[in-house]
């Protein structure tokens, strides 16, 4: 799709101040894990191990978008639904972002899921790709993660896009669950009850420095329609990943109307594991590490008709 095919809705989100979203969601996060910390920090150089991403920082300009969505993807995947990082860059008013986040790939025809770590391309930057992408190979049923060079994604994202550069950013760190919420719907929930119908978006990284996780990885698209969460969940393979892993996220409290996926986060072991994130399996051991910045604008990209 070109920049002049794609839809694009645009609204300014609420952007609370640092120390007071460390205050909150220290709180709410208190609630589902035994120890705790919320506090403002430099941002660690995101370009070395283990974080390996494509720019050193999540700050400047930081913005969220929501590019297309399941409803291309079920019953039956519409192909036809191409989308690039560049362009996408350009349509948020950033062109030569730096974007992180979850979304659907293709490698050699087959569906993946896509880990989008990408320095994009303009008139004044070269580019970075260091995205990854997790497929099951149709021949053996085995699990590959692979370094995903192309500049396209398919079907639907979930995105973060900003400058790439250094900042203060909050820093999260949360070990031994005690309630029921994984990592990223226990800090979505703690900020909606916080700031109710105003709408707040984080995105950002983190890892899962100790105990596993539930993953799931797409097949390549069906051949049959999957009209039921049922059949979605056959379809899908689940399977459980040993830490470390770096995860890429992006949620919102509350939508302001857009029709948003309110969070999604993918996460990958260098190349020998990788999915999307449900929850950790391990809750007595499992610590958590990551680095957020709200957002400043949420983008809804070629919005999918009510289904």
């Amino acid at each position: 799709m070109t920049s002049n095919d794609i839809p694009v809705e645009k609204r300014a989100l609420h952007v609370p101040a640092l120390d007071e979203l460390c205050t909150v969601l220290q709180k709410g996060l208190l609630t589902n894990f035994e120890d705790v910390s919320v506090k403002v920090v430099p941002c660690p150089n995101l370009t070395e191990k283990p974080f390996t991403l494509a720019a050193p920082g999540i700050c400047g300009s930081p913005r969220l978008a929501d590019v297309g969505g399941v409803p291309y993807l079920v019953p039956l995947a519409q192909r036809d639904k191409v989308y690039n990082f560049d362009t996408v860059a350009r349509l948020v008013d950033l062109p030569g972002a730096f974007i992180i986040g979850a979304g659907a790939g293709n490698i050699c025809t087959v569906n993946c899921e896509l880990m989008p770590n990408i320095v994009t391309s303009s008139d004044c930057t070269h580019g970075d790709n260091q995205s990854r992408a997790a497929f099951i190979c149709p021949d053996d049923g085995i699990l590959m993660v692979k370094q995903y060079s192309k500049k396209e994604f398919f079907i639907l994202g979930n995105l973060m896009a900003s400058e790439g550069k250094a900042g203060e950013v909050i820093e999260i760190k949360a070990t031994k669950r005690t309630g029921p919420e994984n990592f990223v719907t226990q800090m979505r929930e703690t900020l909606a009850q916080h700031y109710g119908t105003k709408p707040v978006g984080l995105g950002g990284t983190f890892l899962i420095e100790q105990g596993n996780a539930k993953l799931h990885v797409m097949p390549d698209y069906s051949p049959v329609p999957l009209n039921t969460n049922e059949e979605v969940d056959s379809w899908l393979k689940f399977r459980e990943a040993s830490s470390p892993l770096v995860c890429l996220s992006v949620f919102i409290s509350h939508d302001p109307g857009l029709d948003l996926r309110v969070e999604h986060t993918h996460c990958f072991r260098q190349y020998n594991e990788g999915g999307h994130y449900h929850y950790d399996t391990t809750p007595d051991t499992v610590s958590y590490r990551g680095y957020f910045v709200p957002a400043e604008f949420m983008y809804r990209l070629d919005r999918p008709p009510p289904t």
